[in-house]
């Protein structure tokens, strides 16, 4: 059985920036933050409190989260990958923590620079009251180390958990997933006892049916991207995640409720297609959220 509703976390303003070839500023980036909570969206990724160094495209995350129009009944959040990021996200006063690790040695040192132990003890280090949601990179795939087993996914979301999540998500980083990974990975992480998701990049045009598998399994929050934007500077060939208006579509047509209002959010991947100056990859923001006439 479908969940009845569903938790849709926008992250593009995160992921969905980062692999843009333009910096954009920090207000730009606060007004798109608080174009997606006018839709009613109740979950965005708002920063990344990574170095700017190395990610160019969220540098200055605190100046972002210092524009936010916060509305009540939405939680902000940011990413981190240590215990410096989670000391930035608290003295910037998100109310809640994203942080992610691969679950290939060869992914997380080049995306955390440690190993995967290394990152499931930094997560332990973050004692908080803020929600956790841990997302594990490349569990459908390594564009470095090929396929994953299951079962070492399964177990290293065991670990997160006792390190102190509370949510976790499984990330098709590159987009190599199909329907059945879906099934099976979000069905094994049901005896977690906490919210179960996934993150979907549509790189081979799967992203949407490996939703819907997810759906169908019980997973009852769903990472997507305004407009399609995204990817991952340290993944090769990775490129944007589902569109979040795309997949609002879909669910309101399975008759799932998401409380978003989705002419809203195709008003927003229009605003960010002036702004970014080029079309999006997503297609309900250009096709019509109905048939005309």
């Amino acid at each position: 059985m479908m969940a009845a509703q569903v938790t849709i976390c926008d992250v593009g303003p995160r992921d969905g920036l980062q692999n843009e070839a333009d910096t954009l500023p920090p207000e730009t980036r606060a007004a798109l933050v608080n174009r997606l909570a006018s839709t009613g969206l109740r979950s965005i990724e708002a920063v990344s409190f990574v170095s700017a160094e190395r990610v160019p495209q969220m540098g200055g995350a605190e100046e972002v989260v210092r524009a936010l129009e916060r509305r009540d009944g939405v939680v902000y959040s940011g990413l981190v990958l240590n215990e410096k990021g989670y000391e930035r996200l608290l003295a910037a006063g998100l109310e809640a923590v994203h942080f992610t690790l691969g679950a290939t040695e060869t992914f997380n040192r080049r995306n955390a620079n440690r190993s995967v132990d290394e990152s499931v003890a930094e997560l332990g280090r973050i004692q908080t009251d803020l929600p956790v949601s841990v997302s594990i990179s490349v569990s459908f795939g390594c564009p470095f180390e090929g396929r994953v087993d299951p079962d070492t996914i399964l177990r290293l979301a065991e670990r997160c958990v006792a390190a102190g999540a509370g949510e976790i998500v499984f990330a098709d980083t590159v987009g190599v997933g199909v329907p059945g990974q879906a099934r099976h990975l979000v069905s094994m992480a049901k005896d977690l006892g906490l919210p179960v998701g996934v993150h979907l990049h549509n790189t081979r045009n799967t992203g949407f049916a490996n939703a819907y598998a997810a759906l169908e399994a019980g997973a009852t929050v769903f990472e997507a991207s305004v407009g399609g934007l995204g990817g991952c500077p340290f993944a090769p060939r990775a490129t944007g995640n589902i569109a979040t208006e795309d997949l609002v579509y879909l669910l309101h047509g399975e008759g799932v409720e998401t409380g978003i209002d989705l002419d809203g959010l195709i008003g927003v991947a229009q605003w960010l297609e002036g702004v970014l100056g080029r079309d999006l990859p997503g297609q309900v923001y250009r096709a019509g959220a109905a048939v005309e006439g």
